[in-house]
């Protein structure tokens, strides 16, 4: 089995004003295409071949750094697309605003936390929120590193890597990261991932 890159689940021009078609252009086109045929030519022959992705993730972890880091980016960028839709943000279902609140008291302390965990991430990472022993978290990590690694199961995450935000805001990530959850998240993937990690 192995891995490949999915066409984007929308036009390439479908989030503007708020990220590119250039930028997809270069960040699907280009930047996560090398992480899926790195990530196929690294397992080739090992013993990770032919297993879960996340699986993958957990046992090369520490161990094998090339194939974690292609494995994980591969996932990471994968989920990412889908938590971006055109007209997104906007009001949040149900179950999940009530897990947010529960978790963080309101949904304004919920996007405080995570556009400053991800404005924190030095260098480049991710932002995620995430499910961990029945509770909502942000976690930020450094790299190819996401949840999966810490026993916890994400349900969002926001790109900080330049390349997926310098073409269009530059050296402005406060600004893409406000834009990310006011206008371009997709909450119903948000609820689909909560779903599964709450069962």
């Amino acid at each position: 089995m192995s891995f490949t890159l999915e066409p984007l689940p929308y036009a390439y021009d479908a989030l503007q004003p708020y990220l590119s078609k250039e930028s997809f252009e270069y960040h699907h086109d280009k930047h996560h295409a090398t992480y899926v045929t790195n990530a196929n030519n690294l397992i080739k022959g090992t013993e990770f071949e032919g297993k879960p992705i996340e699986e993958i993730i957990v046992a090369s972890h520490g161990k094998n750094v090339p194939i974690f880091n292609n494995v994980a980016q591969h996932y990471n960028h994968h989920h990412y697309w889908h938590w971006l839709k055109p007209n997104g943000g906007g009001a949040i279902p149900g179950k999940v605003e009530k897990a947010i609140i529960d978790s963080f008291g309101s949904v304004d302390k919920f996007k405080e936390e995570f556009q400053a965990q991800g404005l924190g991430q030095f260098g480049s990472g991710w932002v995620w929120l995430e499910v961990k022993d029945g509770k909502l978290a942000v976690r930020k990590t450094a790299n190819a590193e996401n949840p999966l690694i810490f026993g916890a199961k994400p349900i969002l995450v926001a790109d900080v890597w330049e390349h997926s935000y310098y073409i269009d805001y530059r050296n402005r990530r406060a600004d893409y990261l406000k834009a990310f959850l006011d206008h371009l998240v997709n909450w119903s993937h948000v609820e689909a991932m909560f779903e599964a990690a709450t069962k």
